[in-house]
């Protein structure tokens, strides 16, 4: 198994203040109060935690020349050297929840172990997650378990999980697990409809914990150097940086676990959510063939497969015929 990243990071509550001022008054005062408190850019270089600009932080490092700047609204800079052997920051929230996080700006991993992922903890168990959308050198499904597949927001997902045995984490040294969600089609920008992975997580097994700590757009280097600016925003579309909507239809998951396997073919399973209407295409790999398919009305037999609701639900299956590529076909989903 690949080496892991080390890290230790804790929570801290994140503060609201309310201001009270006349209907006449309103659209005026929140302006010249919004002007009084916003925050000057902050750099930040030791481990800390706190606010900024209306957002949670979260900056942790091991060793070595790592920093993040802290700027308008939800945007944070990086930077990092060789001499770095851990660190990971971001900005967001902090108590992690099923919200849409629109992300967009740039992200330089060069040939280097480095993250850009939307990162959280829960407790009750103690679970750290990762919705990995762009990486550099090394892939985290090269070292974890894979359980599946997820499509949703326009890409598809690997799901893995990996464990961490006594290592440090948000409640000190302890033996935890790590779920993944690894975007096959890197990006640094777009939208995370993170319920669709959480509840692709638990359709594989993998089930957070009742008690959810922070969850931040994270940037994470590990015996590496780059850098990013990224800024994020709760909610799709718009924000400072505007990105490509996903495709009409995004909001269709469709997720790929593992079913029998003989010696010349294997079963996979299809679980359909978001909508009772959709399309479900499996784009099957070299030399692979459809043998059989059920509670879906399928068509085609090589090459790319197209998969329809025949009355059996949103749950189906198919045999593919491997023809000696082990290969899962890459998933999508449309509604309609």
């Amino acid at each position: 198994m690949s080496t892991q990243p080390k890290r230790q990071r804790r929570g801290l509550a994140r503060l609201f203040t309310a201001v009270g001022c006349a209907i006449v008054t309103a659209v005026a005062g929140v302006a010249m109060a919004d002007a009084a408190h916003a925050e000057a850019d902050r750099t930040v270089s030791s481990n800390t935690t706190g606010t900024h600009n209306g957002y949670y932080f979260s900056f942790w490092k091991d060793s070595g020349n790592a920093s993040m700047t802290l700027r308008a609204d939800g945007r944070y800079t990086s930077s990092w050297d060789r001499s770095t052997n851990n660190w990971v920051g971001g900005k967001g929230w902090a108590t992690g929840t099923r919200r849409t996080v629109t992300y967009s700006g740039t992200y330089n991993p060069g040939n280097n172990n480095t993250y850009l992922a939307l990162y959280g903890w829960t407790r009750n168990p103690l679970i750290e997650y990762y919705v990995v959308e762009n990486f550099g050198s090394y892939n985290p499904s090269s070292g974890a378990t894979r359980l599946g597949t997820v499509t949703t927001d326009g890409g598809t997902y690997d799901i893995l999980r990996s464990q961490r045995v006594n290592q440090p984490s948000i409640d000190g040294i302890q033996t935890f697990y790590q779920y993944w969600s690894v975007r096959q089609q890197k990006r640094s920008s777009g939208t995370i409809t993170t319920a669709n992975h959480f509840d692709a997580w638990a359709r594989a097994g993998l089930n957070l914990g009742t008690n959810h700590s922070y969850q931040v757009m994270a940037t994470e280097g590990y015996q590496s150097q780059g850098s990013s600016d990224i800024t994020v925003r709760e909610g799709s579309g718009g924000g400072t940086n505007p990105t490509t909507p996903p495709p009409t239809g995004s909001n269709c998951s469709a997720t790929l676990s593992a079913g029998e396997q003989f010696g010349d073919r294997f079963n996979l399973n299809v679980a359909v959510s978001g909508t009772s209407n959709w399309t479900v295409t499996l784009n099957l790999n070299g030399g692979q063939s459809l043998q059989n398919s059920w509670n879906a009305a399928v068509s085609g037999t090589s090459g790319t497969v197209t998969a329809r609701p025949n009355g059996n639900g949103n749950n189906f299956g198919v045999t593919v015929m491997a023809n000696g590529n082990w290969t899962w076909p890459t998933i999508t989903c449309r509604a309609g």
